[in-house]
């Protein structure tokens, strides 16, 4: 565990556009993954106020070019774009691939879904392992030479707290033996967000691509809480009294994405686990902050590689 972690001017109340003050993106080109609505929507607006160009990957065209004109108003920057993305299919996955052309300066995986009803894709894949990890594994992967080309690309791995309530299950992570449970199926996949940060950054450093996860703090009332309902059968991180839960807007929910995807005060750093805008610390028990050990370590970060491999070869 790293014992120096990084921190910056900014915490858990700081905003995007406070993050983002003073910095210029112009000729940098980013992705924001579920750009349409919540923290992603305010993820890109930063980015665009920074003349980025930013293409909206997003599953509901309508809502994308929707968010895209809200964002292109509010801050002039008309390279703001729409594009189709279901991480829950790798044929709608391997088509946005497909289709993109040139250097990839920022990518930001933030879409995602939490506690659904037991669903799973037409392979068979439990759906938010299929969603939150291995579609925007397949994403990243399918687009690492134009991250390369960038130069000193910078990858985003939206995670959760909620990783703390479990890691990957790798003897059965699409609940195919064992009775399927909603928030381990969302615990395991925020903690693949988060190995997948340790072994890219460790694969991609010749590269000079930098990966890094995140906690984006309780933001209430975006999509993502739409299957929770009673949240008093959510884990104890979910609850409106955790202890050391940030509870957020979305401006402040989006602030250490773009903290990641844009300082110079992260430059050259990869690997790491980010939660109010500064480096998190281990996590104690009992308190709903922090990254646990497992989520971090080399081993299970390549086992999960191969994993994710194996999956989407098979």
């Amino acid at each position: 565990m790293n014992n120096h972690r990084i921190t910056t001017p900014f915490d858990a109340q700081s905003t995007a556009a406070e993050v983002i003050a003073g910095i210029d993106l112009t000729g940098r080109r980013a992705i924001v993954t579920g750009g349409a609505s919540g923290i992603g929507i305010e993820t890109a607006r930063a980015l665009a106020s920074a003349d980025a160009e930013v293409t909206l990957a997003v599953r509901n065209l309508g809502a994308g070019q929707r968010a895209a004109e809200d964002i292109i108003a509010s801050t002039g920057n008309k390279q703001v774009l729409v594009a189709p993305l279901d991480l829950s299919d790798q044929a709608s996955v391997a088509t946005f691939v497909a289709n993109w052309a040139g250097p990839l300066h920022i990518l930001v995986n933030n879409a995602g879904i939490m506690a659904t009803p037991e669903m799973r894709t037409p392979q068979g894949w439990e759906m938010q392992f299929a969603t939150n990890h291995l579609g925007h594994f397949a994403l990243t992967t399918g687009l690492h030479q134009s991250l390369t080309a960038a130069g000193g690309a910078r990858v985003v791995s939206v995670s959760s707290v909620g990783h703390i309530n479990g890691e990957v299950l790798f003897d059965d992570i699409h609940f195919q033996r064992h009775p399927y449970e909603p928030w381990a199926a969302y615990s395991q996949s925020k903690t693949a967000n988060i190995l997948f940060a340790v072994e890219a950054s460790k694969r991609w450093a010749a590269d000079r691509i930098t990966v890094n996860a995140l906690n984006p703090g309780r933001i209430p009332g975006t999509n993502l809480s739409r299957h929770i309902g009673d949240v008093t059968n959510a884990p104890a991180s979910f609850e409106p009294n955790s202890t050391g839960v940030s509870w957020k807007n979305p401006e402040q929910g989006a602030a250490t994405s773009v903290l990641l995807a844009s300082s110079p005060l992260l430059e050259g750093f990869g690997g790491h686990y980010f939660e109010d805008c500064n480096e998190a610390g281990p996590h104690q028990p009992g308190i709903r902050r922090g990254v646990a050990a497992y989520a971090l370590d080399p081993e299970k970060a390549d086992r999960l590689w191969q994993a994710s491999l194996d999956t989407l070869a098979s």
